[in-house]
């Protein structure tokens, strides 16, 4: 088992009844390290000339751990337990997101302007010009996060409504780091006719559609119909999200390394729908030798089992993961926990990349890294060098939207990778700091300036 580093999405609180003698609180204490919990904030709730009342937050590296650290205290003696949460379960009582009115409604003057009868005058100012729906609705600032639960992080085929939390989650992102009202669509359906037909059939209310969740092959075919079909930019974020903080981190990895894209030798393991995207983003950057993995090994043109996304990366070469790391530069692996050992690794060239993205586990942990890996990065926020979605996202849709682009295009992504990686300044570069921050707040504007850049070269911007 993955001997993970304690994060607060583990994290719990206990209330304990403490005896007040030296040193009951410092036997709690001894036992959360013992125990390899991370000690949090304590606060004192009541105290008595006898005994206090504590709140104890501990973060722990899985649900399992967290009932040892809590067991361990239990057994404690003179301790009491009075109750135990989990932080992250409290934290999504009741939603994470709501609605909130831009304009207080404080008598029946507002009431007549903003509802019946003053709102018909807006009706029929958009019925007799369109696009005045842009500039007197909600529209032009709001993003439909569409899923249909069918490849929830990486916890597989959860169906709509376990996909929600995810969604919120989503929502709050692009408000908090872009500003954009985003809300979540969650469709009971996986068939990509009616999933298609409801954005479709919702777009109206939305500046754009966010696809995200939705499983390999078919998110493809949706993506590719509703971005035919629709006047306004469709982005399905587990594809190029992904592919634009891989590239920029991969941007200012070579630097360190002082190699080219186009001289290394790319291992992509994970052939689903961000696999797939960041070996189509690396080929446009440039990149001349990908190989791509899966489960089976090598893709390769001898294999009968390939859709159409992996015959495009189909080589002559056969044989498993192992084989295909042997001399290879960089390692990308939107995979699966543990799937690298260090004597793989080793087998790759001097000064070697390796971009481990699985979560909750990454394909190899940092610490296991042989001496030739000269940058890690992973999907975690308890190790150095996050490559996350969200640097790239709220950023595309904020410029996207703001000069009105009706759609999302190959020279955007490209263009959000490199003002992500120009983030890092040449003397902040080092082997544990080739990506931003996601809390950096140039982020998503500089990515909104180079999209919307981008969309003014390629004549697809609107105003």
């Amino acid at each position: 088992m993955a001997n993970l580093t304690p994060n607060s999405s583990f994290s719990v609180t206990l209330r304990l009844q403490i005896p007040n003698r030296v040193g009951m609180l410092a036997s709690v204490t001894q036992a959360i390290a013992l125990s390899g919990g991370n000690l949090g904030q304590i606060d004192l709730i009541e105290q008595t000339r006898k005994q206090s009342i504590r709140d104890i937050t501990v973060d722990a590296a899985s649900t399992e751990h967290a009932e040892t650290i809590v067991q361990a205290i239990k057994g404690l003696p003179d301790i009491k337990v009075i109750s135990v949460y989990d932080r992250t379960f409290n934290l999504h009582r009741g939603g994470k997101i709501s609605i909130a009115s831009r304009i207080p409604l404080k008598s029946v003057s507002d009431l007549a302007m903003a509802y019946t009868p003053g709102v018909g005058r807006i009706c029929t100012a958009i019925a007799q010009n369109p696009e005045e729906v842009y500039n007197l609705t909600i529209k032009q600032n709001t993003v439909a996060i569409v899923t249909d639960g069918s490849a929830v992080l990486g916890l597989g085929n959860l169906g709509a409504s376990a996909a929600l939390p995810v969604m919120e989650g989503k929502a709050m992102l692009f408000k908090e780091f872009a500003g954009l009202d985003a809300f979540p669509i969650c469709l009971a359906t996986q068939d990509t006719d009616e999933i298609v037909k409801a954005v479709k059939n919702i777009a109206p209310v939305f500046g754009g559609v966010n696809l995200e969740d939705i499983a390999a092959p078919r998110c493809f075919e949706i993506e590719k119909r509703l971005r035919q079909e629709l006047d306004i930019p469709v982005f399905h974020d587990d594809q190029h999200g992904t592919a634009i903080v891989t590239l920029a981190a991969l941007f200012n990895a070579l630097k360190l390394v002082n190699k080219s894209i186009a001289d290394i030798r790319i291992v992509i393991n994970g052939a689903g729908a961000a696999g797939v995207a960041i070996a189509c983003l690396l080929r446009k950057a440039g990149a001349e030798k990908i190989l791509m993995c899966d489960s089976k090994g090598i893709i390769s043109t001898n294999r009968t089992d390939l859709n159409e996304e992996k015959q495009e990366f189909a080589v002559k070469a056969q044989g498993t993961l192992a084989g295909a790391m042997q001399g290879a530069d960089v390692f990308i692996g939107v995979s699966a926990p543990g799937v690298l050992t260090p004597e793989i690794v080793q087998g790759m060239t001097k000064d070697a990349i390796v971009f481990a993205m699985a979560n909750p586990i990454p394909e190899i942990q940092p610490e296991l890294a042989p001496k030739n890996v000269a940058v890690m990065a992973t999907g975690r926020s308890d190790y150095p060098n996050q490559i996350n979605n969200v640097l790239a996202f709220p950023g595309v849709f904020r410029g996207a939207l703001d000069c009105r682009a009706r759609r999302i295009t190959t020279t955007m992504y490209l263009e959000a990778a490199s003002a992500i990686a120009s983030l890092v300044k040449p003397s902040d570069l080092n082997r544990e700091h080739i990506i931003p921050s996601v809390f950096d707040s140039r982020v998503a504007t500089a990515v909104a300036a180079a999209v919307q850049q981008a969309a003014r070269e390629e004549g697809i911007a609107q105003s």
